[in-house]
């Protein structure tokens, strides 16, 4: 799932020869534009970026002060934990 800005032909079959199913909305002034297009599954990609964007906001992610990917990947694993804590404590 990318943004327009990856409109091209060329990055759709590069998509496609890697088995992955391109959803990348067509540009307003593409030529051949299909009538379908995949909504709901673009709209995921609000909810990762936004993700991405909340796991950011710690410092230790953001600049990946972990030396290797096992701690990394702890990290990472640690903070949506924190995140996923946030949203269901309202309190």
């Amino acid at each position: 799932m990318t943004d327009k800005g990856y409109d091209a032909k060329i990055n759709r079959e590069a998509a496609r020869e890697r088995g992955i199913c391109p959803i990348i909305p067509y540009r307003e002034n593409a030529v051949h534009k299909p009538a379908f297009f995949p909504k709901k599954l673009y709209k995921t990609r609000a909810r990762i970026e936004q993700t991405i964007g909340k796991l950011k906001r710690f410092k230790r992610i953001a600049l990946r002060c972990e030396k290797t990917a096992q701690n990394y990947a702890a990290i990472i694993a640690f903070v949506c934990a924190v995140i996923l804590i946030k949203s269901v404590h309202t309190a």
